[in-house]
C-alpha cells in the first residue's frame, strides 16, 4: 500500500467522524466520531513522519493519543453526570451551561 493511500484513508475517516458528530444526537457516539477524527489525523501525522524519515510525527501522534485519552475520561465524566441528574444523553436536551 502506498503512503497516498493511508493519506486517502485519513481523510476518508476524517470525514466519516465530522458527518457523525454533526449528524448524531447522543454525546457518546459525538465523542466516539471526535475519536475518529483524532485517530485519522494520528495516521496523517505518521505517514508524513513515514514520507520525511523522522520520528516527529510519531511523536506528535503520541501526544495527540495522551490528549485522546485524557479528553475520553473527562468527556464520559461529564457525560455520565449528565446522564444522572437527566437522564438522557441526547444533546439536544442538555442546557445545563445556560443562565
Amino acid at each position: 500500500m502506498s503512503l497516498a493511500n493511508y493519506l486517502v484513508l485519513a481523510a476518508i475517516l476524517f470525514a466519516i467522524g465530522a458527518v457523525i458528530v454533526l449528524v448524531r444526537r447522543s454525546a457518546v457516539i459525538s465523542l466516539m466520531g471526535v475519536e475518529l477524527m483524532l485517530n485519522s489525523s494520528n495516521l496523517v501525522l505518521v505517514t508524513f513522519a513515514r514520507i520525511h524519515g523522522d520520528v516527529a510525527g510519531e511523536v506528535m501522534a503520541f501526544f495527540v493519543m495522551v490528549v485522546a485519552a485524557a479528553e475520553v475520561v473527562v468527556g464520559l465524566a461529564i457525560i455520565v453526570s449528565i446522564f444522572k441528574s437527566r437522564g438522557t444523553t441526547s444533546v439536544d436536551d442538555v442546557n445545563l451551561l445556560k443562565n
